[in-house]
């Protein structure tokens, strides 16, 4: 496809693909960015883009997966802290619950890496058992295995240290 005629068939649909993309999205700045990586990524597929009946429909299936990317890569680390503390309003309540949190956070931290790594993204970070077996490059099962290991340990250590106190 040459520059012209990329200029009358794709570029015009920059409107629906924004509107497209912004539903998906719900922030137009990122939308913006998107349909501009799918304009590149158009661009340089552009010597096979006469292979296509539907460049419209490749446009928008380029721009859909672009921003489910940008969806994947919203998810973000939520910081134990940040998590809402339940549980009574004292102030001594607010502390020993923030110091439980620390506790935890130093228990999830002593974890074999695997471990670690698996309940963070599990528990904190929300991904599915699939997508961690594809980024461990583990089965499924052997993340279920890992994850329900390291909760036993961190719930066994956390308890010890509650009662040592007592």
């Amino acid at each position: 496809m040459e520059l012209e005629r990329f200029k009358t068939e794709v570029l015009p649909l920059r409107g629906k693909l924004v509107g497209f993309v912004g539903q998906l999205l719900d922030d137009p700045v990122e939308a913006e960015d998107v349909v501009q990586e799918t304009f590149l990524k158009l661009w340089n597929l552009r010597g096979k883009l006469d292979a296509y009946r539907q460049v419209e429909a490749l446009a928008f299936t380029v721009a859909k997966n672009q921003a489910l990317d940008v969806l994947k890569l919203r998810k973000t680390t939520v910081p134990l802290d940040a998590l809402p503390l339940e549980g009574g309003s004292s102030p001594a309540e607010l502390l020993e619950a923030h110091d439980a949190v620390g506790c935890i956070r130093r228990l999830v931290e002593a974890l074999p890496p695997l471990q670690r790594d698996i309940i963070r993204m599990k528990d904190i970070e929300g991904y599915e058992t699939e997508e961690i077996a594809e980024i461990t490059g583990s089965r499924p099962e052997a993340v279920r295995v890992n994850l329900s290991r390291a909760r036993k340990k961190i719930k066994e250590q956390f308890l010890r240290l509650n009662k040592e106190e007592r």
